[in-house]
Order: C-alpha cells, then sequence, then structure tokens
C-alpha cells in the first residue's frame, strides 16, 4: 500500500517512519529546503533530531508527486494547513481516502477537523481522525502506544485498523469522530493549564485536580455537541488528557510553566519553535463554549491568561473563589 504523509513536522515524521515498516511511504513537506536537509542528513533535524529515518521513506516538497498515485492521503499539518490541504487533495486525486491526525479547532470559524474535511470533500468522503495519546518523539523511536481511529463508517475504521496496525502502535477503531476532535482538541488547553499550576508552585494535588475537572469540562462540551460521553473515558480523552498535562514532552504544557514565569506569550512561541495548538484553540474553545451554553471555567481562565491580558496568578485566584458546587 501506497501513503502519502503530508506534514513534515515531528507528528507528520514519526507517523510516517512508523508505516515504512509495512509499506510505501512518501513524506511530504512544503518547504524544499527543509526536505533537502532531510534527505541529505537521512533525519529531521529541526523537529526529531537523532532519530535515523527508514532508508525505504521518499521525500518530496512537490505536492503533486504525493498527491498522485496514493492509496491513502494522511494529513498530518498544524489545524491551520488542515483546510488547504484537503481542497488542493480533491482536485488532485479526488476520490482518494483521507486521515488527518490534526487536533484544535480552526481558527476564526471554530469548526472541527471533520467539519472542515466535510466543507471541502463533501459529506460522503470516506475519511477519518487519528488521535490519542501519542509524543511523536516516542512513537518515532518505536516505543509502545495505543491511539483511536474514528469514523462515522465503522466499515472504513476497522478496515484501516487494520491496515495501519502496528505491534508497537496499537488503532482501536471508533465511530465518535466528535468525541474524539474534542478530547484531542481542549486537553492541550488543559495542558496549558496544568503547566501554570505546576510553574507556580501549587502541587501534585491540585494537578489532579485540574485535571479531572477539566476532564469534566470536555466530557459536557463533547455531549452538547453530539459525541459519547464513554468516549472521553478512553484513549482519546481521558489517556490523551493525562498524557498531555503530565508529561515533559508536551509543548502546551510547557507554554503554562513559561506563562507562571512571567514570560510573554510572543517570546514563548518564538523559544518553543514548534506550534502549540493549545494557543488558538483557547480562543476558540472559550467562544464555542459560550455559544452554545455549556460551563469551562478552566478554558475560560486560559483564554483570558493568553488573549485578554490577564496575569496568571490573578486568573488563579479566580479559578479558586469560585463558589462550591456539586461534583
Amino acid at each position: 500500500m501506497h501513503i502519502s504523509v503530508f506534514g513534515a513536522g515531528a507528528w507528520g515524521t514519526a507517523l510516517a517512519q512508523t508505516f515504512c515498516a509495512d509499506h510505501k511511504v512518501t513524506l511530504w513537506g512544503r518547504d524544499p529546503l527543509h526536505i533537502d536537509e532531510i534527505r541529505s542528513k537521512g533525519e529531521n533535524q529541526r523537529y526529531l533530531p537523532g532519530l535515523q529515518l527508514h532508508p525505504t521513506l521518499a521525500l518530496t516538497a512537490d505536492f503533486d508527486t504525493a498527491a498522485c498515485g496514493a492509496d491513502l492521503h494522511l494529513v498530518v499539518t498544524p489545524l491551520a494547513g488542515l483546510r488547504g490541504t484537503a481542497r488542493a487533495l480533491s482536485l488532485r486525486q479526488p476520490g482518494t481516502p483521507l486521515i488527518w491526525a490534526c487536533k484544535g479547532l480552526e481558527g476564526g470559524s471554530g469548526r472541527l477537523p471533520h467539519e472542515i474535511v466535510t466543507e471541502e470533500l463533501g459529506p460522503n468522503a470516506a475519511c477519518g481522525v487519528l488521535t490519542g495519546p501519542s509524543f511523536a518523539a516516542e512513537v518515532a523511536r518505536g516505543l509502545p502506544a495505543a491511539i483511536s481511529l474514528a469514523s462515522a463508517d465503522l466499515t472504513f475504521a476497522t478496515d484501516w485498523v487494520q491496515a495501519l496496525h502496528q505491534p508497537r502502535l496499537r488503532l482501536y477503531a471508533n465511530t465518535d469522530v466528535v468525541g474524539c476532535e474534542i478530547g484531542g482538541a481542549i486537553k492541550n488547553v488543559m495542558a496549558i493549564a496544568a503547566g501554570v499550576s505546576d510553574g507556580m508552585g501549587f502541587g501534585l494535588n491540585a494537578r489532579a485536580a485540574l485535571i479531572t475537572r477539566g476532564l469534566a469540562e470536555i466530557a459536557r462540551l463533547a455531549e452538547t455537541l453530539g459525541g459519547r460521553p464513554e468516549t472521553l473515558m478512553g484513549l482519546s480523552g481521558m489517556g490523551d488528557l493525562i498524557l498531555t498535562c503530565t508529561g515533559d514532552l508536551s509543548r502546551n504544557r510547557r507554554v503554562g510553566l513559561a506563562l507562571a514565569e512571567g514570560k510573554t506569550l510572543e517570546d514563548i512561541l518564538r523559544d518553543l519553535g514548534h506550534v502549540a495548538e493549545g494557543v488558538s484553540t483557547a480562543r476558540e474553545v472559550a467562544g464555542l463554549a459560550q455559544r452554545v451554553g455549556t460551563d469551562m471555567p478552566i478554558c475560560a481562565a486560559v483564554n483570558a491568561i493568553l488573549h485578554e491580558g490577564q496575569s496568571a496568578r490573578e486568573v488563579v485566584e479566580q479559578l479558586l473563589a469560585r463558589d462550591p458546587k456539586q461534583e
């Protein structure tokens, strides 16, 4: 099978590396200089330094070369690139199955990834989302991980789980696309909150409380939008939330830690060198929660720190001063 992976960042490279074991894989990146550097050095030093890439992995910066002739299009760009990539793929090779591994809510529209794909490919497109607790660096090194492949079409999900399943990257089929995407998007916002909490020295009890109450917020919104509560107890909900809030490889957690130190968001993102999807998602989820009438105080607090000019300490004090409620 020929898989074309679109997006030569850390996660795109990790998935391309993983699937090389059983498939012909092409990795596309939009920057020709970056692709040439990967090719000449045999590793993606910008995003996964120290990892020797599989010798059969094909590399290209030519979109048509990657799009045409593939049996599967796997989009692993930042969420901001999903719409344009899906649209371009629909013109180059329409009807090819599409799986995306992007997390977040689209800036400006608040759309979930599956809504973007539906708008670009139509309601009957063969498609699904790959999401769950998975740091790219560990997956690329062949360390064990388990993630979900969700599609509204159960046959699509189960067929592609069988095709892509690896001994060290276990895939589980799911039909709750909304629940999986909400879990994958908002856990990044919660990871920023966890980083702020840890950076301010609030301790492990506070972190546990934040993760637990954060999961309740995520589940409330998912259910409001048609997701299933049990999905949030699985890999793409609780699993991804725990990993991102506690793992030192989490970019969003690192944003929170830096905010607690008093650094500006501009400086934090410049130093990070990677996209932290929770930053843009915080604004979109705060707006979405308000529109649908879902109470999400932690997400609102993160948005206030990131986008409304409030200090981390001020926002934390406001959260702690909230009236007690029934769990």
